[in-house]
């Protein structure tokens, strides 16, 4: 079992950056594949960036492939999503989340990932 917690969203302009923090507990978190999703008013959960367990494999949409980065830190149980150039398409509920399943294959859809953290929001101002 993991517990996840999100931290560092904000109101941001368009154009700028902003760095997401997930925090892990739990002693088998450097074997999960981690992700991060987002979720604006009114529409599905998207999925927006994925990492394998060594972080050996990244996975992106086209909609913030360039712009995005996750990594990890597997001393540190901590995911991070760093995100540039951002738009007001952006802006929603950012969620991180985990996938247990020993796997070089990082998942892409949300019913891939057993646990999930509360939520961190970000906002971008045009």
């Amino acid at each position: 079992q993991v517990q996840l917690a999100e931290s560092g969203g904000d109101l941001v302009q368009a154009g700028g950056s902003l760095r997401l923090s997930c925090a892990a507990s739990g002693r088998a978190f450097s074997s999960y594949a981690m992700g991060w999703f987002r979720q604006a008013p009114g529409k599905e959960r998207e999925f927006v960036a994925g990492i394998s367990w060594n972080g050996g494999n990244t996975v992106y949409p086209d909609s913030v492939k360039g712009r995005f980065t996750i990594s990890r830190d597997n001393v540190k149980n901590m995911v991070y999503l760093q995100m540039n150039s951002l738009k007001p398409e952006d802006a929603a509920v950012y969620y991180c989340a985990a996938d247990p399943t020993p796997s070089y294959v990082v998942p892409a859809h949300s019913y891939e990932y057993n646990y999930w953290g509360q939520g961190t929001q970000v906002t971008v101002s045009s």
